[in-house]
């Protein structure tokens, strides 16, 4: 089995087809894409594929280290950027074109209309070991 992050762009990922902004849908169609998600994420707690998976708000900031003794330096929140990521999901399978399959799945949550999203996922593998070093 391998770990795989399948991440989520609200922003940043190339257009889907179905590219209504979330903050634009009626109330039913967030409650039937949250109930597709949650159902995706329930039926894959049964094969034992679902790891773990949130939402993320869009509010965030850039931290980074500034030295001994000095607080962290941020930026954000993130308003000038392209990207946001909305949420992400971990996935445990057998093989990467199981993770693929799963992605494109998930890809046809509803979204306006009820219609398919057809978003762009990114499908990134746990790092299994580190890379050995050779002189």
């Amino acid at each position: 089995m391998a770990k795989y992050l399948l991440l989520k762009h609200y922003r940043g990922a190339p257009a889907p087809i179905n590219d209504v902004p979330m903050d634009r849908w009626t109330p039913e169609e967030i409650s039937d894409h949250m109930r597709y998600m949650n159902d995706f994420a329930a039926r894959l707690e049964t094969t034992g594929e679902f790891v773990d998976g949130q939402a993320l708000a869009p509010e965030g900031a850039w931290v980074r280290y500034d030295g001994e003794g000095r607080p962290p330096v941020t930026d954000g929140p993130f308003a000038e950027t392209k990207d946001l990521i909305a949420g992400w999901m971990v996935i445990d399978v057998d093989s990467y074109e199981r993770a693929l399959e799963l992605a494109g799945e998930l890809s046809a949550a509803p979204g306006a209309g009820g219609k398919p999203i057809h978003e762009w996922l990114e499908v990134r593998p746990f790092l299994a070991a580190p890379p050995t070093i050779t002189e």
